[in-house]
């Protein structure tokens, strides 16, 4: 990454969730750890059934998750935009992915941590780690809740459709 795209991204950076209890120096720490990737339209970010062996971050634009339905067809399952983590299930349970990450229209820019990257972290500086670890959690949370959510909402329906009086 340029120095001009450093200064960008810990920018970016220090205005996150992520990092909202670090330091610039840690924040600067935290960006040698992470390369930076841009994607152009419709891109494959990852794959389904690869095991994550990155976590990504988006920085602006938008990635779209995608599974297969049981007839084959590609179904957006959802979108993640700036400052939300991608890929944190399959990175951490070393299982494959579920859904595959493409970049949404226009141009998807993201900050990379590879797995080895990772592991350096945890040893370097187990701080940083432990913050990247915490917005991971929450992210799963927010995923959690508004899967929750959208399914009790269905729910609702359908069981109140079939009620329903006429």
């Amino acid at each position: 990454m340029t120095g001009n795209q450093k200064i960008e991204l810990q920018d970016f950076l220090k205005h996150q969730h992520i990092c909202q209890s670090m330091t610039l120096q840690e924040i600067d720490t935290l960006l040698d750890f992470l390369a930076y990737e841009e994607f152009d339209r419709d891109e494959v970010i990852a794959e389904i059934g690869q095991v994550g062996e990155n976590l990504y971050l988006v920085v602006s634009g938008e990635v779209k998750l995608e599974h297969q339905d049981s007839q084959g067809n590609e179904v957006e399952s959802g979108r993640l935009y700036d400052g939300e983590l991608a890929g944190e299930m399959s990175f951490f349970d070393k299982q494959p992915r579920s859904v595959r990450m493409t970049s949404g229209p226009g141009t998807t820019k993201v900050l990379r941590l590879s797995r080895e990257m990772y592991k350096r972290l945890r040893v370097e500086h187990p701080y940083i780690a432990v913050n990247l670890l915490e917005h991971a959690l929450i992210s799963l949370d927010h995923l959690f809740r508004r899967i929750s959510s959208e399914y009790s909402q269905v729910t609702e329906y359908i069981v109140g459709a079939g009620t329903a009086k006429s």
